[in-house]
């Protein structure tokens, strides 16, 4: 069984605050600090197109229900990656993804920790 803060991290919305707490502090394991970078990025990743897609949608007469669908996919799949990186992570495989975690890297590695 992994360590219980990783999962904690992965949780959806609510991981991203002990992430960017873990951060923030710079203490933890490497583990720790790659799957908090990972988190953040996908978290406020999520949060940006999030409300780009909402903003869009009411502001569009002709694309909104398109704006909306597409909002719930983006919601749908934040949520479907989270949950497929904690079940990775309890079977003890690596809870890295590849576009992701290298720009959760470059970004992050830089101004946290």
């Amino acid at each position: 069984m992994p360590n219980a803060q990783l999962l904690l991290y992965l949780i959806p919305i609510v991981g991203f605050f002990p992430s960017l707490w873990t951060l923030y502090r710079g203490q933890g394991s490497r583990e720790q600090l790659t799957v908090s970078r990972l988190s953040i990025t996908l978290a406020l990743t999520w949060l940006l197109g999030y409300l780009l897609l909402s903003t869009g949608a009411t502001t569009s007469d002709f694309f909104s229900l398109r704006l909306f669908i597409l909002n719930s996919f983006l919601t749908s799949g934040y949520f479907v990656v989270s949950v497929w990186l904690i079940l990775r992570l309890t079977k003890g495989k690596s809870g890295r993804l590849p576009g992701f975690s290298t720009l959760a890297e470059r970004v992050f590695g830089k101004y946290l920790s």
